[in-house]
């Protein structure tokens, strides 16, 4: 048996830029936070049986890898040359479609366990290339780096995407008390709303393509936000990272009017009434989770704001190791 785990991750600053309708010709930069959530994947031989059987949402028992539903199940598989005889199931900490990159995330942490099943041990580096190749080309799903490179590698971690697609992976430079400081004032609530990036995203790489100035000013103007997130966090400038958010939340909800809507326009304001400095969804928009920076002394208003509204608080703290195998015997 083997189970690996991947950690999910809250995108501080770039997010979007990381998508290769954008990077190949301006180059990306995200900065990123792995959590204490993850997404296990658990995989048994079956020794002397010949079918598949993979478990999700849904329960598959198939002959082949091939036939499997589940896109992303079904090209790893088939990339990693295994043809029957497992069986594999997932499970997660956080629902999917709620902007934490779970299926990316999900992609990084099956990798891990095909490659462990066949006694393979790829560069981290290797592993975020490979997951991403699954889902954006053999999947051919809308998605950018961030979330396979923050599976791989935790922690807080800035990308720095190259014209060629090359990723520069780096830790942030921030001190211990800061960084303690900046999970204590995360506070993170689910919406309620469950939604495919993928609808998102599509319509972002589109528009990029057409050359939309709209997109493409956004874009921009989430990467500059994202250096100066990067540098307020290295200078131990934890308000000013606040403020930041707030205009990154301003610039991303540029790009599509299906990031937010009226609720979601609500309750930010609610937070930033009731103290919360900035703050934006998670992930692509349109739902998920909704994230504040709030300094200490307000976080007890903001989440009586928000628990009025019904939202619910998930609570979490960064991730400092990326993805693991548990246990393999």
């Amino acid at each position: 048996m083997i189970i690996t785990r991947a950690p999910l991750r809250i995108p501080l600053g770039g997010g979007g830029t990381d998508l290769a309708s954008y990077y190949t010709h301006h180059g990306g930069f995200v900065l990123s936070a792995g959590i204490d959530k993850y997404v296990y994947i658990q995989l048994n031989d079956l020794k002397v049986e010949d079918f598949i059987r993979v478990k999700y949402s849904q329960t598959e028992k198939v002959n082949a890898p091939d036939q499997i539903q589940h896109p992303l199940l079904r090209e790893a598989l088939i990339y990693a040359g295994i043809e029957g005889g497992i069986e594999i199931s997932a499970m997660s900490d956080v629902p999917g479609r709620t902007g934490l990159g779970s299926s990316g995330t999900f992609t990084v942490a099956l990798l891990a366990a095909l490659h462990a099943y066949k006694r393979e041990q790829p560069s981290p580096q290797a592993l975020a290339e490979e997951a991403h190749h699954i889902e954006t080309m053999r999947a051919a799903q809308p998605a950018g780096k961030h979330d396979h490179y923050l599976g791989t590698f935790g922690g807080l971690t800035c990308l720095d995407i190259d014209t060629s697609g090359h990723v520069a992976v780096a830790p942030l430079a921030i001190s211990p008390p800061t960084a303690e400081t900046l999970a204590a004032n995360m506070l993170v609530f689910f919406t309620g709303i469950r939604r495919e990036s993928s609808d998102i995203l599509t319509r972002q790489n589109q528009d990029t393509q057409q050359g939309d100035d709209r997109v493409i000013d956004s874009l921009h103007q989430t990467k500059q936000i994202g250096y100066q997130i990067k540098e307020a966090l290295e200078r131990d400038a934890l308000e000013r990272f606040g403020e930041l958010l707030h205009e990154h939340w301003l610039a991303k909800k540029q790009r599509a009017q299906q990031i937010s809507n009226a609720d979601i326009d609500r309750w930010y304001a609610t937070g930033r009434a009731a103290g919360a400095l900035g703050g934006k969804l998670l992930g692509a928009g349109g739902g998920g989770f909704l994230m504040f920076y709030c300094p200490a002394e307000h976080h007890a208003k903001l989440r009586t704001a928000m628990a009025q509204e019904g939202l619910r608080e998930m609570r979490c703290q960064f991730a400092t190791e990326g993805v693991e195998v548990l246990t393999h015997t």
